[in-house]
């Protein structure tokens, strides 16, 4: 009789539930794991539309149009021949219960930074780098931040949760120097006077040369340890309609893409793809841009060499 563990191959949407059909483990502090993806399923701090709590798992379905492309183009090697890739699934929290949701997402990522794993986190509104920042500080000390957004997220008027605000709370915490990051992308209103970061707005990002462009971003970082956060956002809503709070004039899928791929030997120490909101995307668009854009960094990582 036929069974699933017969079977290596399969169609695309059969058991597609792990991150481009990653091993599931829900105990990845001790496996033997390089990278551990997991999804963070929280949307209490959007100021717009509600709907990114949605986002891993659109994420993850999404990125099943990834996984049979080895290599990948236009990299000359196979990814998860070089990285031990796992899915841990979602963050566990009681529903509506936002301090629980930052103690146990801090705890978690310091655990897993502790036992030497690389993490990419999917949300969920952008409110998560917050905690995850906490965690990876505590164990990598302060970071730079290379941080693509259509905001600034540096607004000091909103409250204890609010996805406008986590790195207004970082840099006084102590998490992240504003001196050695950069924002890209961004088209909205914040007060050019102290801004304490580098900024590549979002019409000089279309200008620009994307070798400009990671000529910036690798001067400003530096050597310090690297954490990089994508609001997908950034994209313009032609290419990522599914979002809570889109604003026009972004990047382009290609410009991004173009963009990441030359940042092979940055740092990196840790990553997150966040505000996929797909009640409000148009056939898996925006899903799929943030799918290939975690796919992407994994790529980064592999040629740089870096594991946590």
């Amino acid at each position: 009789m036929a069974t699933l563990a017969n079977f290596t191959d399969y169609s695309l949407y059969s058991n597609a539930f792990g991150f481009m059909r990653r091993e599931l483990n829900f105990k990845p502090q001790k496996s033997d794991a390089d990278v551990v993806i997991t999804g963070l399923p929280f949307d209490l701090a959007t100021s717009g539309r509600s709907g990114s709590r949605q986002g891993p798992s659109a994420i993850r379905q999404a990125s099943v149009h990834l996984a049979w492309e080895e290599p990948r183009w236009p990299w000359s090697f196979c990814l998860f021949d070089q990285l031990n890739v796992v899915d841990a699934g979602d963050l566990v929290f009681d529903t509506g219960d936002a301090a629980q949701f930052c103690q146990r997402l801090s705890d978690y990522s310091l655990e897993l930074a502790q036992n030497n794993k690389f993490q990419l986190s999917f949300g969920g509104d952008h409110f998560v780098t917050l905690p995850l920042l906490r965690a990876h500080a505590a164990h990598y000390g302060k970071m730079a931040l290379i941080h693509f957004d259509a905001h600034t997220d540096t607004y000091s008027q909103g409250s204890r949760y609010d996805h406008g605000t986590m790195f207004y709370h970082a840099p006084n915490e102590g998490l992240i120097d504003p001196a050695h990051s950069i924002q890209i992308g961004i088209r909205t209103a914040y007060n050019r006077a102290n801004h304490p970061f580098a900024v590549i707005d979002g019409a000089q990002a279309n200008e620009l040369s994307t070798s400009d462009i990671v000529q910036q971003i690798v001067k400003r970082v530096g050597n310090l340890p690297v954490y990089l956060s994508f609001d997908i956002d950034c994209l313009d809503p032609a290419f990522a309609p599914g979002t809570g709070t889109p604003v026009c004039g972004g990047l382009s899928t290609h410009k991004v893409l173009s963009i990441l791929r030359q940042l092979v030997g940055i740092n990196l120490v840790g990553m997150d793809v966040v505000e996929v909101a797909p009640a409000y995307d148009t056939s898996e668009v925006t899903a799929l841009a943030a799918a290939t854009i975690g796919c992407e960094l994994l790529h980064v990582l592999s040629a740089t060499g870096n594991k946590a």
